[in-house]
């Protein structure tokens, strides 16, 4: 009986086979069930495709029993579900899981076709990279454990992602490519003496028959693990390229490393001919080392991501029944109250209800001095606690936390592409296309004029021209900057941002919340005349009836609600015009002037601003000018971005009188005022029809569907959790000043990049010529190669320089120590 082989996993199957699935009309065998199952649940589902595309055999897995899917159910419980899943809507939830058995490109897209298929499923998105699946599903038509489910009869296992889990993962794929790297490197090291002897004894004349064929055999026994070990990822990629029809720059490397190799062996086994084991085994080592900086490039990147979570501990202090009580962070629950103590971290989002003390959140936000936190301050997970012990009540845990936000901000930010990106791939793939070409038509060429040179010579083209450094080009120096921007406290979240900055002409900014700082103050009393009432006396009054509102206005009274015995009664709210209510038996009104004096003529606020009157018996007691403060680093900011060269807009739903003055405080020429979301919106389009490139940096939820309609959005990092979900890029650090260093830094990358795709573009230009004629030995090619990319990657690098240039340095002390006066 001889074996035959199951059709799904590839492991031997006694002939005949006991299991057989149906593909394109032909039984094939199996060799079990859950093979059966798994190819079958394929074919169903129309994506017979995958075994044309795969480039690995699959998993064999078993048969999904009743056990399995019960355990599965568990993870339909919200408790299970708060570290890995999120809730991007009442009715949207996304998981993050991790996959286990994905090898390659096909199993990507098999997994994401599956899935897609299932009703109630929106979006799927599965990384080849680090193997986590990013699922957004409708909960109320498909459950969690069905995904799962489906996912397990395809051949693959699905584990809630963990950042353990991953870190694993990325260690095995580093310590698989060191391997590789080990190998190719000690093999090039070796084989390359031996060509030293051989070229010395060709050159000499003096080296007989036996020693060279001896070198020769000892070089390949070395060059052999090189290639079917060390080389190998280049061969399956190739492999699978040519099945996808994509010409990637594998194939013409694995051409190369291929054809020398087997050449080499027929020459040495013949005794007739060239031996290339040194360029084999030079051009895979340099090749690996430049794929190795790529590797360590995306995993810094997948790292960000997991250093925000490794920033929440493990365990907390919670108060329970009058006892300070040590519990695991996932025992935590909202209005918990928490001890943090100095030097630990905060373990939930919350309020600091008792102490104070400074607080690190540089990991956060980028702002890298510790901020004063008193009681009553909201502090975030993750941050450090500095100086004393604080008691904070938790409002947030899990996956409403800022801290998650950011996370999911960073995973939606590593999926994107940009366009610049994507050409630069298209461009590779041409010019892959026209090598292959070139090749063919120098071998012909020299097979004519030189025969026993045209096989050298068009391995050298081959190698020479390999676009590895074109490839590496943009991704290496869009990976540099976005972690640079990150660590200043600018969040990119759409993979265009950096290269449309570029192009911005025009910025739109908001008022509350984005030039001021969104907090209400008390700016001014001035009492009518032949009033005799003290202004603090006229301030306790006003803010007797203020307590009793939660307006946004009555917290610029909230200094003057402590200590104040003055009481307020029968207060009404009439919503849009102010309150009114009995103060030792007298009747107070504040709000808008034709509400406080209805039975009188409406007095005129004294100057520009934002106004409340307020009166006593329909007679008029004060004015109170409310005004919200500017963000000490706005003034500067519109200043350079005017210098920049950049038309400025204050776009803003405040009345007339509060935007003049804030436009006029800002040196803003144009600016408009009581605007809805939608004549926002209108503007905007009307601006981007007269040819402006536009930047909204706004904060509310009525800036969203702006937002959207800018051709770059930025939100700020106190933004509600939809205009931060919808903004291309968060301002975590609150700090105005980071965007002309934005724009700075977007500048830099487009000339990096340019100088990049120059680098990379001229020295295939110049070396093909010189390869063509064969001016270039192999060696060199492949050292030239190999050169070219480690230039293109350490050029990438400046970018992790911020603030590398004087005026950004300035910039930069200059906000800090207006935030510190302010």
């Amino acid at each position: 009986m001889t074996d035959i082989f199951c059709y799904h996993c590839q492991l031997p199957t006694p002939s005949p086979a006991f299991f057989h699935a149906e593909v394109d009309h032909v039984q094939q065998p199996m060799c079990c069930p859950g093979c059966k199952a798994v190819t079958e649940a394929i074919i169903e589902g129309g994506l017979g495709y995958y075994y044309q595309r795969r480039t690995d055999v699959g998993k064999q897995v078993d048969v999904i029993g009743n056990q399995l899917k019960e355990e599965l159910l568990i993870y339909d419980r919200p408790d299970i579900q708060q570290s890995f899943v999120q809730q991007d809507s009442p009715q949207h939830l996304q998981a993050n899981l991790l996959i286990e058995g994905i090898t390659c490109a096909a199993c990507v897209w098999l997994i994401e076709k599956h899935l897609s298929l299932i009703s109630g499923v929106t979006q799927v998105y599965v990384n080849l990279s680090t193997h986590e699946a990013q699922i957004t599903w409708l909960s109320e038509k498909v459950k969690l454990s069905e995904l799962m489910e489906e996912i397990y009869r395809i051949g693959y296992t699905p584990h809630p992602w963990q950042a353990d889990c991953q870190e694993a993962l990325l260690k095995e794929e580093n310590h698989r490519f060191i391997r590789r790297l080990a190998v190719s490197g000690i093999g090039a090291m070796q084989v390359m003496m031996y060509a030293i002897a051989l070229y010395s004894g060709a050159i000499s004349h003096d080296m007989d028959d036996i020693h060279r064929d001896f070198i020769r055999y000892i070089s390949a026994i070395v060059a052999t693990p090189v290639v079917f070990f060390a080389a190998m990822p280049f061969f399956k990629a190739a492999i699978r390229n040519i099945r996808m029809k994509h010409l990637g720059m594998d194939i013409p490397v694995s051409i190369a490393i291929g054809v020398a190799y087997i050449a080499s062996l027929r020459s040495t086994f013949s005794g007739v001919g060239e031996v290339y084991f040194d360029s084999v085994c030079m051009f895979t080592f340099l090749l690996l080392t430049g794929r190795y900086l790529e590797l360590k490039a995306r995993h810094a990147t997948s790292r960000s991501a997991r250093k925000l979570t490794n920033l929440l501990p493990v365990s907390c202090l919670k108060l329970s029944i009058g006892k300070w009580i040590r519990v695991p962070l996932s025992d935590l629950k909202n209005n918990d109250l928490v001890r943090v103590l100095p030097g630990n971290s905060i373990p939930a989002d919350g309020i600091i209800t008792s102490g104070s003390s400074s607080v690190d959140e540089s990991m956060l936000t980028g702002e890298y001095m510790p901020i004063a936190k008193k009681v009553g301050k909201t502090v975030l997970g993750g941050s450090i606690n500095k100086d004393n012990a604080i008691d904070v009540t938790v409002t947030h845990i899990g996956d409403k936390t800022q801290m998650a936000g950011i996370v999911a901000l960073l995973r939606r930010a590593h999926q994107e592409k940009p366009e610049i990106a994507r050409l630069a791939d298209k461009v590779a793939g041409w010019f892959v296309g026209a090598v292959l070409v070139v090749s063919v038509v120098v071998y012909f060429y020299w097979l004519n004029a030189a025969p026993e040179n045209a096989f050298w010579i068009t391995l050298s083209v081959l190698v020479v021209t390999c676009p590895c450094a074109l490839s590496l080009a943009t991704p290496a120096a869009l990976t540099a900057a976005t972690g640079c921007l990150h660590r200043v406290g600018l969040l990119v979240t759409r993979g265009h941002v950096l290269e449309g900055l570029n192009h911005i002409n025009h910025i739109i900014f908001d008022k509350t919340g984005t030039l001021t700082q969104g907090k209400l103050i008390l700016a001014e009393a001035l009492p009518c005349k032949r009033v005799i009432i003290s202004k603090l006396k006229l301030i306790n009054l006003a803010a007797a009836l203020e307590a009793h509102s939660e307006h946004p206005i009555a917290k610029a009274f909230s200094d003057h609600f402590k200590h104040n015995d003055i009481q307020a009664k029968n207060v009404i709210n009439h919503t849009g015009k102010g309150l009114e209510g009995l103060i030792d038996g007298k009747q107070y009104r504040i709000g808008k002037p034709d509400f406080v004096l209805s039975k009188q003529a409406v007095l005129i606020p004294p100057k520009e601003g934002q106004w409340l009157l307020f009166s006593c018996n329909n007679s008029a007691l004060c004015w109170f000018r409310i005004t919200d403060t500017l963000r000490p680093e706005a003034k500067e900011t519109i200043r350079c971005l005017q210098e920049s060269g950049h038309k400025i807009t204050l776009l803003s739903g405040d009345q007339e009188s509060v935007v003049a003055t804030t436009a006029r405080n800002l040196d803003i020429k144009c600016w408009y005022s009581e605007a809805s979301p939608n004549d926002k919106l209108t503007f905007i389009r009307r601006c981007q029809q007269q040819g402006d490139r536009v930047l909204m940096v706004g904060d509310g939820i009525n800036d969203i569907p702006v937002l959207a309609g800018a051709d770059v959005s930025l939100a700020m990092g106190n933004a509600s959790d939809l205009a931060r979900t919808n903004a291309d890029a968060v301002l975590l650090s609150m700090d105005l000043s980071r965007l002309p260093e934005a724009f700075r830094l977007a500048r830099k990358i487009r000339a990096i990049i340019r100088q990049n795709l120059t680098w990379a573009l001229g020295y295939n230009l110049v070396a093909l010529p010189l390869a063509c004629t064969g001016m270039v030995a192999p060696w060199m090619a492949a050292t030239g190669m190999a050169l070219s990319s480690l230039i293109v990657v350490t050029n990438a690098l400046r970018l992790n320089t911020p603030f590398s240039d004087k005026k950004g340095l300035a910039d930069q002390e200059k906000t800090r120590q207006l935030s510190m006066v302010a």
